[in-house]
């Protein structure tokens, strides 16, 4: 089992930044690939930045050149710098960390965390 435990989120005005932590324990060299989902109200929930064990990252189109993500091996942990930040940035994003064993996807989820851009 791999355990997801987020910070960071908050309320912030447009324009400004936020940093997402999220640190994993449990069962993490299983780990794959770890990421950033986000859900607003009457949205589906979307993959907002990935980043694979191997260090190759993936962004959505709407963050792209706004956000970074990395990671902290020593400490488990994976970041989402988030800059730039407009209203449409405002969701609950939550923490994912994707095993894959004997080609089965198990996917853990953090508790999600509100991020809230707003004057």
């Amino acid at each position: 089992q791999v355990q997801l435990v987020e910070s960071g989120g908050g309320l912030v005005q447009p324009g400004g930044s936020l940093r997402l932590s999220c640190a994993a324990s449990g069962s993490i060299f299983s780990i794959n690939a770890m990421g950033w989902y986000r859900q607003a109200p009457g949205k589906q929930r979307e993959l907002v930045a990935a980043i694979t064990s191997g260090g190759s990252t993936n962004y959505a189109d709407s963050v792209k050149g706004r956000f970074t993500i990395s990671r902290d091996n020593a400490k488990n942990t994976v970041y989402l710098q988030m800059n730039s930040l407009k209203p449409e940035d405002t969701a609950v994003y939550y923490c994912n960390a994707e095993r894959v064993l004997y080609g089965i996807t198990i996917n853990s989820w953090g508790q999600g965390t509100q991020v809230t851009v707003s004057s």
